[in-house]
């Protein structure tokens, strides 16, 4: 997929909010998004940091998610006697709503472009070590200045591969309330066989309010609801935070990717849901506590299988190449654009060497040999303690000042850690630690110190004392010293893998990371230079706009329609014996008041989203809330490669189903009565 001048995008593009295809929009459907409505969409647009987005819809500082994105923090406040995941939420009065133990939403308030002063710290003769140190410290350092200048998160992201830096600015909360959950059985109807399918019927939907100084917070930008919410054909923008594309990847690039990385994953996520899915058999206790996690890898799971097959079409690669030929010869044929003609060569070359070290790299910095929460907690606390030694410029990019705040809300969070979970987990990482670097390897030798994987593994678990958030405060206080004298087991891990892993990270960093930032700048230049800079940059957890038309397709001959009703749901429980995953809840089947069943429930249209969309509002062109982003249909799922739209849907909870199911189903009037209240905004 070449980004090609923009008469060919369709209804594609995940767009900075900067640069809005406004021209695309008048042209094709008669609507241009003033600056007024942009402003107002983008801080009403939130980003939630367990990953997904959300929207304010209501200046009282509620909150819209999807229940999956709510669910890392329904399952830390959840207790044995009170599974928020399967039954559901609601809290009556503020009074009643529970505190988030370690959740933080941001808005982003503002974009800077620093491109220019971060290709400036890198000189054209720097070796790629020092070329790598010096941006990794204007980085920390423009974050470090516009924190303290305007208080405000201040992150620096790289878009397009390299070709631009911007600093990107949020308000961030902190004080988070849950409001109200359905059970998981309306949200998740039809669980993992209809997940990445449609039709759908899901109630997927999640609610929270915002606090600021332990007062209600009162927000200047938010949705207003819609009165009908979408219809066929209408045009809808999507506002959220899309994770991870790879468009803009060269052939060689994704060929690693089809043949290396994904392969790789695919076995860890395997392994990790047989290895839950046993561990959940237990009692239904473990099935509790493994619920979000194994729900997590399963999804992985399907989505990573639908983005395989994308790499795997033959027809799909040929485009890829194709579009890269012509953009190289095109490039080779301006002598402006010389430095850009072998710029291939250089990420084939980076990604040459990332195969070489791609074992130690995931068992080691990713630490895929070394999966539990303790550990995860002990090696935070390890670097920290050895890069607070160093000028904020010389950090690794997690421990730099700017993001310190939100790293000690995560390291020293009040969420819940069970033992028996956490040496199962690490007890099969360390075995497959051992399957792939060799029983006789030095570290896999130090780490399991004479025991057997599972052995060693309780002994860690039960021996550390990082279950005490106490602890970890009093050791994160103490820095070096602390963490030199400590003699907690998980602790002395984090200390003897720390130095092979920071090798193989410096590795990839200057070898790999830093060569192909450089090399994909010159291909955004060229790319620039030829077909103009109207284009957006592949996705990066960062807000972007999508847009698309309310539209159905057609599969297998028949026609899918754009929409579900609620009375779809009984019908599709019905079809199904009424048995798990298409059981409705019990509040389902004796609703307080009678339902209208002819109510939209789920719809699709063709904006272009992936992962880290879930939870994204959907808005018409007056700015109204008709919908929430939930999943994409089993043919979006190539969307991280290249963008179609003739069956490719993005899956939606439509949002007149909301607000019927909050007052006859859950008589959450109080809640239904601020959403409307916006209505007059």
């Amino acid at each position: 997929m070449s980004l090609t001048p923009m008469a060919a995008l369709a209804d594609e593009g995940m767009w900075l909010f900067s640069n809005p295809p406004k021209k695309w929009l008048k042209e094709h459907y008669g609507f241009e998004p003033s600056e007024a409505w942009l402003t107002n969409l983008q801080q009403s647009a939130v980003r939630f940091n367990s990953g997904g987005s959300g929207a304010f819809v209501s200046s009282e500082g509620l909150v819209i998610t999807n229940h999956h994105v709510g669910a890392d923090a329904l399952q830390k406040l959840s207790k044995p006697d009170m599974d928020l995941v399967a039954k559901g939420f609601h809290a009556k009065t503020r009074d009643e709503e529970i505190k988030c133990v370690d959740l933080e939403l941001n808005v982003l308030i503002s974009t800077e472009d620093v491109t220019a002063r971060v290709d400036a710290a890198v000189k054209p003769n720097m070796s790629q070590s020092d070329a790598q140190k010096a941006r990794r410290a204007v980085m920390n350092t423009i974050e470090k200045e516009s924190l303290d200048a305007t208080k405000l998160r201040s992150d620096v992201v790289t878009l397009y591969n390299g070709g631009k830096y911007h600093l990107y600015r949020y308000k961030k909360y902190t004080d988070v309330r849950l409001a109200f959950a359905p059970e998981q059985d309306i949200a998740f109807f039809g669980g993992d066989p209809d997940n990445f399918e449609y039709p759908r019927y899901d109630l997927d939907i999640c609610l929270f309010h915002v606090y600021e100084d332990g007062k209600p917070a009162k927000v200047e930008h938010y949705l207003p609801w819609s009165k009908s919410g979408a219809g066929e054909n209408e045009l809808v923008f999507v506002a959220g935070n899309p994770g991870h594309t790879d468009r803009l990847d060269t052939v060689h690039h994704l060929e690693f990717l089809r043949d290396r990385s994904f392969p790789s994953a695919m076995r860890t996520i395997y392994r990790r849901e047989v290895l839950l899915n046993a561990y959940s058999q237990r009692s239904l206790e473990s099935a509790r506590r493994a619920k979000d996690e194994l729900f997590g890898y399963q999804n992985s799971r399907k989505a990573r299988l639908g983005m395989l097959a994308g790499l795997q079409d033959p027809a799909l690669m040929a485009r890829k190449r194709e579009n890269e030929e012509s953009l190289r010869e095109a490039a080779a044929n301006q002598p402006e654009l010389k430095d850009a003609a072998k710029a291939w060569n250089d990420v084939a070359a980076a990604i040459d060497e990332w195969d070489r070290i791609y074992v130690d790299w995931a068992l080691l910095e990713n630490s895929t040999a070394f999966n539990c929460e303790l550990f995860s907690i002990a090696r935070a606390l390890v670097r920290m303690a050895d890069e607070d030694a160093k000028d904020n410029a010389d950090r690794l990019r997690e421990y730099r000042e700017s993001n310190r705040e939100s790293l000690e809300q995560q390291l020293f969070s009040e969420a819940p850690i069970y033992e028996d979970l956490e040496a199962t987990k690490l007890g099969d990482s360390l075995s497959m630690f051992m399957e792939q670097a060799g029983a006789d390897n030095e570290w896999v030798r130090k780490t399991l110190d004479g025991r057997s994987p599972r052995e060693r593994a309780n002994e860690l678990v039960r021996g550390t004392r990082l279950k005490d958030v106490a602890y970890r405060k009093e050791l994160a206080k103490g820095g070096r010293a602390a963490i030199e004298q400590s003699k907690d087991p998980m602790i002395q891990l984090a200390r003897s893998v720390d130095p092979p892993a920071r090798e193989v990270r410096k590795t990839y960093e200057e070898k790999v990371d830093e060569p192909m930032k450089q090399a994909y700048a010159k291909i955004a230049d060229a790319r620039f230079a030829i077909e103009g800079t109207s284009t957006y940059p592949d996705a990066t957890f960062t807000l972007r706009l999508a847009f698309g038309q309310v539209k159905g397709y057609t599969e297998d001959g028949k026609a899918v329609p754009p929409w579900t009703t609620i009375g779809g749901a009984y019908k599709h429980s019905d079809a199904h014996g009424a048995k798990p995953p298409f059981r409705l809840p019990a509040s389902w089947l004796h609703p307080a008041k009678p339902l209208d069943l002819e109510t939209p429930l789920n719809f699709v249209c063709t904006a272009d989203i992936i992962g880290g969309n879930s939870g994204s509002p959907v808005v018409n062109k007056a700015g109204e809330y008709v919908g929430i982003i939930f999943d994409g249909n089993i043919q979006s799922l190539v969307l991280d490669f290249t963008y179609t739209d003739e069956q490719a849907r993005a899956v939606s909870v439509h949002s007149s189903a909301i607000l019927e199911a909050l007052r006859k189903v859950y008589g959450a009037d109080l809640l239904v009565d601020e959403i409307e209240a916006g209505r007059g905004k």
